[in-house]
């Protein structure tokens, strides 16, 4: 497949290039035909209430703590078991792998990190990786669905979604799943990957709808911190809200972790809830929470792992014989 590029485009020097221009293009234009709601946002965020950030942060990183045992789950059900504290590290290093430009670095952070424990089978973190982002789609989808129910006026994309949901749907079945992931990994060395029984992709399903309810009520109170006042019902459809923001960011894959396709699909969906000016507050807020949440968390699995090493390596040094 590569073969069939142009000799330019194999370049990935030329790739990270035109991923750099397309963010850059992206939130100029947001900032151009945002600017009104923008002047109103500002003096929002500068007045931004402590106290409803904080819950907001703190839920986000619920959400990601959450999030972790998602994938924990399926990596054990295809065989591959790993602590809490590496499954952590290894998805937090993935998550802020993706402003590095050049796509692949997501899941090869991943992949390098399981490594780095003793874990080489490839195709099957990549797999579990793919599963993942596939089940938490279709569960935010689920949840966004439900939203609507309570929230009047939303300008919501039901029909991309729907067909996203059905391709998605059909995409992870095992008859499919496993010729697909064998035809794909075959062409760099691989094996198939191990697909999913359907009860476990259900109960994923569940869990993960759960996860994206957490991810709504932070959003929730980011909009209540600059000056938004959401009802409770808006939750399950502040979540569908997230995720579709997210779903859109796996989609651009031509901009360094979706960034301003991520917040211009968020926005729109906000205005059902929020001014314009509260909900451009709201977006940038969680930009900026989701990117301090994940590099703090990476860091404390990190410090966490680097402590216990040490205690367990001081516990097993002999004693001395008392003279």
């Amino acid at each position: 497949m590569v073969e069939r590029l142009p000799p330019l485009l194999r370049d990935r020097r030329v790739l990270v290039a035109l991923q750099l221009l397309v963010a850059v293009a992206v939130l100029g234009f947001l900032g151009y035909f945002l600017r009104d709601a923008w002047a109103e946002a500002w003096p929002l965020l500068r007045r931004a209430d402590a106290l409803n950030m904080t819950l907001g942060v703190a839920l986000i990183a619920a959400y990601y703590l959450l999030f972790v045992v998602g994938w924990q789950w399926i990596l054990a059900v295809l065989g591959i078991r790993v602590g809490y504290g590496i499954a952590l590290q290894a998805e937090m290093a993935s998550m802020l792998a993706k402003y590095v430009p050049g796509t692949v670095w997501t899941p090869l952070a991943r992949v390098v990190w399981l490594r780095r424990t003793g874990v080489y089978s490839t195709s099957v973190v990549v797999g579990s990786i793919l599963l993942e982002a596939a089940l938490s789609a279709l569960s935010g989808v689920l949840v966004f669905a439900v939203g609507l129910l309570w929230v009047e006026g939303a300008d919501a994309p039901v029909i991309p979604l729907a067909a996203f949901s059905l391709v998605v749907g059909v995409l992870i079945h095992p008859r499919i799943f496993r010729p697909l992931s064998r035809r794909v990994f075959q062409r760099f060395g691989g094996t198939e990957a191990p697909a999913l029984p359907y009860p476990t992709m259900l109960g994923l399903v569940a869990y993960y709808a759960l996860t994206w309810v957490v991810g709504g009520a932070a959003l929730f109170f980011l909009l209540r911190a600059v000056g938004g006042d959401p009802s409770l019902s808006s939750i399950p459809y502040l979540g569908g809200t997230a995720a579709v923001g997210a779903i859109a960011a796996v989609l651009s894959f031509f901009a360094p972790s979706g960034l301003g396709v991520r917040e211009g699909s968020m926005y729109g969906l906000l205005l059902a809830v929020a001014t314009g000016g509260v909900a451009l507050g709201a977006t940038v807020l969680n930009r900026l929470a989701i990117t301090v949440v994940e590099a703090a968390l990476l860091a404390l699995a990190l410090l966490a792992w680097r402590l216990r090493r040490r205690t367990q390596g001081a516990a097993s040094e002999p004693v001395p014989d008392a003279p």
